[in-house]
């Protein structure tokens, strides 16, 4: 059994949809999108920092919903063509074509976002990408509402990547401007 996708419940019988995130995010990178009835900002951090690559709240319909399964799975197969295979910053490596991170010759365990973000801001390092260019451009969203989203994939990149989180080397933040990959 080989999913490519798990369209997951925050509301699950017996099991929060969150702690299945968090476990299928331990293991794999399979894109998940988050389901479910309940929209309050909260909710939508919490599943996002859980590791989810999207989340719509119900009802949504149909088409909405298949539109954004599709615009996930795009994403995956993305690999940016005309970049070198492998790119190298400090203890970082990033391979393009085999979608994968390593630090210090570690493989790292990143959710589809936060490899697609990895991958759009160092294509193009020290460019400023603010929150909605990174929407429309890294999940295809282009409305106001999903800010948070970027700031949670963010946050959980940071940890994975950044020797040091609180004061990030490869993802950082320019206050009132947005996120840029560098100065290395």
């Amino acid at each position: 059994f080989r999913p490519d996708l798990l369209l997951l419940d925050l509301m699950l019988p017996g099991m929060n949809g969150v702690q299945v995130c968090r476990q299928v995010r331990e293991h794999s990178q399979l894109p998940i999108i988050m389901l479910t009835a309940r929209g309050d900002d909260f909710d939508v951090v919490i599943g996002l920092e859980a590791g989810a690559d999207d989340y719509i709240v119900k009802p949504a319909r149909p088409e909405v919903i298949e539109a954004r399964i599709r615009a996930v799975l795009r994403r995956m197969d993305d690999s940016g063509p005309g970049r070198p295979a492998i790119e190298v910053y400090g203890d970082l490596t990033i391979d393009r074509v085999g979608l994968t991170v390593t630090k210090a010759g570690r493989p790292l365990s990143l959710a589809p976002s936060e490899l697609r973000l990895l991958l759009h801001l160092s294509a193009a390092p020290e460019q400023v990408f603010s929150r909605q260019q990174l929407l429309e451009n890294v999940w295809e969203h282009t409305f106001h509402a999903d800010a948070r989203l970027v700031d949670a994939c963010v946050a959980r990149l940071r940890s994975k990547i950044e020797p040091d989180a609180r004061s990030p080397r490869y993802v950082q933040t320019l206050r009132g401007f947005g996120y840029r990959f560098g100065p290395l």
